[in-house]
């Protein structure tokens, strides 16, 4: 048995729709097992919270050993993670196609899925990560001025805390009333003769995402100004749904299936009349490019939404090979602070929007490869906040540290979370807001 592995990862697919799959004594089997070789290791102690709440179940026992720990502790480590993958993709030395054949997030989802089919998760948890159906009751007018002015209330953050598990100090985003699809209906990008560059075929369909169609259209429309400026139409989607990763990360697969279902047959007829897909949230893009793919191996239309789909900058930078991009810029940008998000260094597509700010002239950009702790709903309940501040912490050291004139991250709720703990020359904002800044577009 050799130790450890140069060999590149090898995925395998997610059997989720096999009986065995929901075998809670083959869980705790398989659980034993990699708790056992992870706590020989400890590699991942700098990652998440579930490595060192595994590792001080060890050392708190009486063996100091595994096998001193109750198997009905396995399930607090279970509970830590948030399925950022970091620990399978930049630290684990046994992953396939090593013998030990360890996939740790993959482990916890199907620990996550058996919570949830045994009705484990909390009616809050199910209503947040919900975040199509809140997003669209938050932006009706009425409701929408009440929401909005709910998150400013000690009084009423008391009561979100009681009832949607909500943590008080948590950061909140606005809802909109004037949602992307109001913003971008109708819009046809005229007067652009789309031209291909590398794999892309030079014009775009906008997966909105809840998010930035809820909470923040601006970054959506900031992306639509950026690539029509460089003469890549855009245009909206038809329809779309959530891409599924809130409900991934609870283990709700049957939802996940649900949002598959709406999703993919609009955006392999959108790629079908000659369009490929891009998304300005990081999550979004790694659901279709690597979450739906394993759950649905053998699905060829998931497959061709792979293929087609793209982050932002990596897209931009395939103009940019290809002699397309325009480089005249109207201000340089500075210092700049660029968070990576982990679910954007898991798609394993290099480090694309530093490149591309790079060719803003006078702009040095600093990047930080570590994980923010927010992570959907684990940077907000009650029991996982003061944990995401903890993680969160090296982070914003470093921020402080660089003494930047801008702070950025391609995942917006990374970027408020780091945020909320610095005085910052200016507002937290998106690569794809700076870089139209530059532009002076």
């Amino acid at each position: 048995m050799r130790e450890g592995s140069l060999e590149a990862p090898t995925r395998h697919p997610l059997n989720w729709q096999d009986a065995e799959f929901y075998n809670e004594p083959a869980l705790l089997g398989e659980l034993e097992r990699v708790y056992d070789i992870c706590h020989g290791c400890r590699r991942c102690v700098s990652l998440c919270d579930a490595f060192p709440t595994l590792f001080d179940l060890v050392d708190e026992s009486e063996t100091f050993e595994l096998n001193g720990v109750a198997k009905g502790d396995f399930w607090k480590v279970v509970d830590e993670c948030y399925l950022c993958d970091l620990c399978y993709q930049v630290k684990c030395p046994y992953v396939p196609p090593h013998d030990w054949n360890i996939d740790f997030p993959h482990l916890m989802l199907r620990a996550k899925a058996i919570q949830f089919k045994k009705g484990e998760r909390k009616i809050s948890h199910k209503l947040i990560s919900n975040t199509k159906l809140t997003g669209t009751m938050a932006s009706v007018p009425v409701i929408n001025r009440a929401v909005n002015t709910a998150k400013e209330s000690s009084r009423l953050r008391k009561t979100a805390s009681i009832l949607l598990d909500i943590h008080p100090q948590a950061h909140l985003p606005d809802y909109q009333r004037k949602t992307l699809k109001k913003r971008l209906k109708g819009h046809q990008p005229r007067g652009i003769q789309a031209t291909g560059a590398g794999p892309t075929v030079g014009r775009t369909v906008l997966f909105a995402t809840c998010y930035c169609n809820f909470n923040e259209p601006d970054i959506a429309e900031d992306l639509v100004a950026v690539f029509e400026h460089n003469g890549i139409p855009v245009r909206p989607t038809e329809k779309e749904s959530c891409c599924g990763m809130p409900k991934l990360e609870q283990g709700d697969l049957q939802t996940v299936d649900k949002y598959r279902r709406k999703n993919i047959p609009q955006l392999v007829k959108m790629i079908d009349e000659g369009w490929d897909i891009v998304a300005a949230v990081p999550s979004c893009v790694l659901m279709f490019k690597q979450e739906l793919p394993l759950m649905y191996p053998g699905d060829e239309d998931v497959l061709k939404v792979k293929r087609h789909i793209f982050d932002p900058f990596e897209y931009l930078l395939h103009r940019h090979k290809a002699g397309l991009l325009r480089t005249q810029f109207h201000q340089s940008l500075g210092t700049v602070a660029l968070h990576v998000p982990c679910h954007q260094r898991v798609q394993n597509i290099g480090p694309k929007t530093k490149e591309v700010l790079s060719l803003v002239p006078g702009t040095q950009i600093n990047t930080i490869e570590r994980c923010s702790g927010h992570d959907g709903t684990y940077g907000v309940r009650n029991d996982t906040w003061a944990k995401s501040q903890k993680i969160a912490r090296p982070v914003v050291a470093r921020v402080k540290k660089m003494d930047a004139d801008y702070l950025v991250s391609d995942c917006p709720m990374a970027a408020t979370q780091i945020a909320d703990g610095l005085e910052l020359k200016h507002v937290e904002t998106n690569p794809l807001s700076l870089l139209r800044k530059a532009y002076g577009i």
